[in-house]
């Protein structure tokens, strides 16, 4: 066993990742991924997609009636019976719908009665408390909370926002909440807002990533051990630049450095535990296993979305990702 363990470890860091295609059944892009275990995962995208494994390896469709021309950005799971997914875009096309019977049925929890109105992620700490984040509106941006499992909200009132700034829906992760009461969210303008009571009080900061166009700026946030967390983007216009494409904080998000390494533009990022990080975008996943300080390529194909398990990306591209 010891020379079995010493020659795991002594393979390329690209062998011991592998991203083993599962079949979808569906042409959809897909961007929102809820891993709930290892065997089960819900994903959603557009057309108003919705898919479930239980088994780890098989998706079936969990249609939501009435949503066929909605595009699902963004699905929280709790268990492979309850789920809730957001369709994001402009005004009414921005909704919320549940399910607690694997999808047999949905429920339509809410409508954004905003026109102008657009929204980006949602997350749960628990199956009852979550945060639904959306573009500003009348100059703020849209954080609300419940805390009876989305039949309810409350308007959360952040720091202004700065003018053309927004939010990326492209993986449900430029919204992130830990523990009982933190909530972190990233911007297009390469900001990070963090709450540690529940949305009452803000801090914000800024970071070095790319923002100088509408279609660049901080796509995905990954929570780390400690203070430590990870914002990754770049340009989706422009997905083979290397260069400020993504930051590290140590400090709970006061200061973000710079950190070289990853393959492009990055739309989702994760800690599989407290020093290995996957990072996903259109041109290819890299991996850190130090925390994100270092990276290296471990696949070349386009995902949009990651979780520990599990990589979702366009025309229905879902790959099960191994890790010896």
């Amino acid at each position: 066993m010891r020379l079995l363990l010493l020659f795991v470890h002594a393979l390329p860091l690209a062998a011991q990742f592998g991203f083993v295609p599962q079949k979808s059944g569906v042409d959809a892009s897909l961007r929102g991924l809820a891993a709930v275990n290892h065997r089960v995962a819900w994903a959603s995208g557009t057309g108003g997609t919705v898919l479930l494994t239980t088994d780890g390896a098989t998706w079936q469709r969990r249609p939501v009636p009435g949503a066929e021309a909605l595009d699902f950005r963004d699905v929280e799971a709790f268990n492979a019976q309850r789920a809730i997914v957001l369709a994001a875009g402009e005004g009414e096309k921005s909704r919320l719908y549940r399910t607690s019977d694997s999808g047999a049925s949905w429920e339509l929890l809410r409508t954004n009665a905003a026109a102008k109105g657009f929204w980006d992620a949602i997350a749960f700490w628990d199956e009852k408390r979550g945060v639904l984040m959306g573009d500003p509106v009348d100059g703020r941006f849209v954080i609300e909370t419940t805390a009876d499992g989305g039949k309810t909200w409350q308007r959360r009132t952040p720091p202004p926002a700065l003018p053309g700034e927004g939010g990326f829906a492209a993986s449900g992760t430029c919204l992130v909440v830990r523990g009982k009461q933190e909530i972190w969210f990233a911007t297009g303008l390469a900001r990070v807002f963090r709450s540690v009571d529940g949305g009452q009080s803000w801090i914000v900061a800024e970071t070095p990533l790319r923002q100088k166009e509408p279609s660049a700026g901080i796509f995905s946030l990954a929570l780390g051990p400690g203070g430590t967390a990870l914002a990754v983007g770049g340009d989706y216009r422009k997905p083979e630049q290397t260069t400020q494409i993504a930051a590290l904080t140590t400090d709970h998000g006061s200061a973000w450095q710079p950190i070289p390494g990853l393959g492009g533009y990055r739309s989702g990022a994760v800690f599989f535990d407290r020093t290995t990080v996957v990072a996903v975008g259109t041109n290819g996943a890299d991996v850190s296993t130090d925390g994100g300080k270092t990276w290296q390529a471990v696949n070349a194909e386009g995902y949009n979305a990651v979780q520990r398990g599990w990589a979702v990306g366009p025309k229905g591209r879902i790959a099960r990702i191994t890790w010896r």
